[in-house]
């Protein structure tokens, strides 16, 4: 694959690779996505904003540049709004391939670290040097204000210029609680809404806080995608339980959707409405009892986003995925080409697995603050 090096959402060639049930792969045009859809398919996607989540500074103790990029929350409540964890760098930019970006200064729990107009302390190192939980001074208004007066929006260095905010921002975009963009839903610009309501589509949303994609090191990798909280509004989680007797499918636009619904779903298939926390990471191993089909982008293996789509289609046809995706030239990251990929299971076997299950029920709660 190629690296997608502008910041385009509807790119004029966008490409989109589609997997149907059987595994048979065919080619296309990314604006096509609507044709593969019928009426009465559920389209779901993440209607997060993205946050300015990259922080440049200083820490304190050893005078050090560093870079801090926000990594995620443990929920939308204001209680936890100034408490973030973070994937910390050394000297350097975006413009700096991550892997190659020197280490950022060893740091300890109560090290402070100066970010702009931000004051931030650090409460506990995680599973991994460079991955804190940092506490932010000052009232959550302030921390949002301090954000979009001095942050900016994660970026790698395969787009070489800088990236504005407007950039990693889907045209559905809500809340402002992503870290980096749910980028599947560039797709969805207004000429692809007004064509799903004219084709008897629905489109229902959810709110996912996607997290970081990539940190440079493979250790704290592996740990990715870390917990992520969302939340599912009522009238999608009706949505979705109102089809589920009938032939039509639902359609994830984006990995934090397909994870978000599976973990709502709990045992029995059923998606509640309310906050969550997605901890999962979600695989061919993995069971799918929500979701019938996904529209992604394209993935590099041993990534966990590919891990992903592994749970739609077998070993086999992923790789021949992998292998066309290479041949034919399409570009990867968050500003490239698609995937469509429809699940292969047996849906009659879902639905006699979901409702055979005697197992305690999963629970979410049901408040939700943004402020």
């Amino acid at each position: 694959m190629i690296a997608a090096s502008l910041p385009s959402h509807r790119h004029a060639e966008a490409k989109l690779l589609v997997v149907d049930r059987t595994g048979t792969i065919r080619h296309g045009k990314r604006s096509e996505f609507v044709a593969l859809l019928r009426p009465g398919d559920l389209v779901v996607a993440n209607d997060a904003a993205t946050l300015p989540a990259s922080l440049s500074g200083q820490h304190l103790l050893s005078g050090r540049s560093i870079e801090v990029r926000l990594a995620g929350h443990r929920s939308f409540s204001s209680d936890d709004a100034c408490r973030f964890s973070a994937v910390l760098f050394g000297e350097g930019d975006f413009r700096m391939r991550t892997e190659d970006r020197p280490p950022p200064p060893a740091v300890a729990s109560g090290d402070w670290l100066v970010l702009g107009p931000l004051r931030a302390r650090v409460e506990k190192v995680l599973d991994h040097p460079r991955l804190v939980a940092l506490y932010f001074s000052g009232s959550p208004d302030s921390i949002r204000e301090g954000l979009a007066r001095h942050g900016r929006p994660i970026q790698y260095s395969h787009v070489p210029t800088p990236v504005a905010l407007w950039d990693v921002w889907t045209s559905i975009a809500g809340p402002p609680v992503a870290f980096e963009p749910p980028s599947a839903g560039f797709v969805l610009d207004w000429q692809t809404l007004a064509s799903l309501r004219a084709r008897g589509v629905q489109l229902a949303t959810i709110t996912h806080a996607a997290g970081i994609s990539s940190t440079g090191d493979r250790v704290l990798d592996a740990l990715l995608p870390f917990d992520e909280p969302y939340w599912i509004p009522e009238s999608t989680a009706l949505a979705i339980r109102r089809i589920r007797e009938r032939r039509v499918r639902v359609l994830a636009i984006g990995t934090t959707v397909v994870r978000a619904l599976e973990h709502a779903a709990g045992l029995d298939g059923v998606v509640r409405a309310g906050e969550g926390l997605a901890t999962q990471r979600i695989s061919a191993a993995s069971r799918l009892r929500v979701v019938d089909a996904i529209l992604s982008g394209t993935h590099e293996p041993g990534t966990s986003h590919h891990d992903l789509l592994g749970a739609f289609t077998d070993s086999a046809t992923l790789s021949r995925v992998d292998q066309e995706l290479d041949a034919y030239g399409y570009r990867s990251h968050e500003f490239g080409d698609s995937v469509f990929f429809e699940w292969n299971g047996d849906r009659n076997c879902r639905k006699q697995a979901i409702l055979a299950s005697q197992e305690p029920q999963f629970e979410i709660g049901t408040t939700r603050v943004m402020q």
